[in-house]
């Protein structure tokens, strides 16, 4: 099955062609194109995402990318006019952005006379790890994901623990309570006047500082739910900021010890949560699995216990289209289906 994805949900607009087989036990991707045009450098002059410049540029960007998604890819011409099915995000995300994605997918759907479906932008980050598998098999390197498992889902909206018995059912065992810590990267990264986008910024700059000059709180760390809070931890590095001036190894300083507070609860909550219901395996997915600190972490602790990591190559890992058709592909053989509206609020 060819599958044209489309993804709009934020500030990345993209497109691409995957081609998937092998069905539920031991599907297989093959990406033949992933476009992602960035608005990075739209957005920050006001330190985040402006919804309504988020939708101009996807109207601009979108003809763009798919006129890039067509073309010679690992010799041999992709052609839109053989795709399957048509994808497009439906949500969670961005209202205006979602709109502009679903409309131009609708009508490229109908110019093509192709089904057109919805998919979850949450979904395509669990799954994302499944894009990189078939270079993972050339290497020699390529694992049995094995159940149950553990799924982390973290994202500037979105940190979620999830238990799954198999890779198209899961049970949400936890989540924040407030912030996403991607949004708490984003607002530290503010305090200490670092551009937009701030999760990048903040492990650059720590790469540089002590992570153990600053002990910071790690909220609800020591709870026995699977439940996270960093809303706590952000207000410490407020104070730990307010009316100072800070040099720039004490910048670095700052930034290692939050991003430590911040991986630490992460990990030990996600690794408490596989000796709870004797998992397996553990999936990392989302933007903020991009986080080399956080990455590291999880995989030394499964190292540890003798567990399967997993989690996307890094350019799999931000928001993107290849993604999205490897959830709308799980999603057609267990016969789930997503209505083709916006639905900003969509969850697991």
């Amino acid at each position: 099955m060819r599958i044209l994805a489309i993804e709009t949900s934020c500030d990345e607009t993209a497109a691409a062609l995957v081609e998937a087989s092998d069905g539920l036990k031991n599907p297989k991707f093959r990406v033949l194109k992933n476009i992602v045009s960035s608005q990075i450098e739209t957005h920050r002059p006001y330190g985040g995402v402006v919804p309504l410049l988020a939708k101009r540029e996807h109207i601009r960007n979108l003809p763009i990318v798919l006129k890039q998604v067509q073309g010679k890819s690992k010799n041999e011409k992709v052609k839109i006019d053989d795709v399957d099915i048509v994808a497009v995000t439906v949500g969670p995300g961005l209202e205006p952005a979602l709109l502009v994605g679903i409309e131009f997918a609708k009508h490229l759907a109908k110019k093509l006379k192709k089904k057109l479906v919805g998919a979850n932008h949450l979904e395509g980050h669990l799954y994302s790890f499944l894009l990189t598998q078939e270079s993972k098999k050339e290497k020699g390197e390529r694992r049995k994901l094995e159940f149950p498992a553990i799924g982390l889902i973290v994202s500037g909206g979105h940190t979620i623990l999830l238990l799954m018995n198999k890779l198209e059912s899961w049970k949400k065992i936890g989540e924040t309570r407030d912030d996403a810590v991607g949004e708490a990267f984003d607002k530290v990264a503010r305090m200490l006047g670092l551009p937009y986008p701030g999760g990048p910024e903040i492990e650059r700059l720590a790469k540089t500082g002590n992570p153990h000059a600053i002990e910071f709180p790690r909220p609800m760390i020591h709870h026995k739910n699977f439940d996270f809070s960093f809303a706590g931890l952000k207000t410490a590095v407020y104070y730990e900021t307010r009316n100072k001036k800070f040099t720039r190894k004490q910048k670095a300083d700052l930034a290692a010890s939050f991003q430590e507070a911040a991986v630490d609860v992460l990990a030990r909550k996600t690794m408490r949560a596989v000796e709870a219901f004797g998992a397996k395996s553990v999936i990392l997915a989302g933007g903020v699995a991009a986080n080399k600190a956080l990455r590291t972490r999880i995989g030394k602790e499964c190292k540890k216990l003798g567990k399967s990591f997993f989690v996307s190559d890094f350019k799999y890992s931000g928001d993107n289209a290849s993604m999205i058709a490897a959830a709308t592909y799980i999603n057609l053989l267990k016969k789930k289906a997503y209505h083709v509206k916006m639905q900003a609020n969509l969850n697991l």
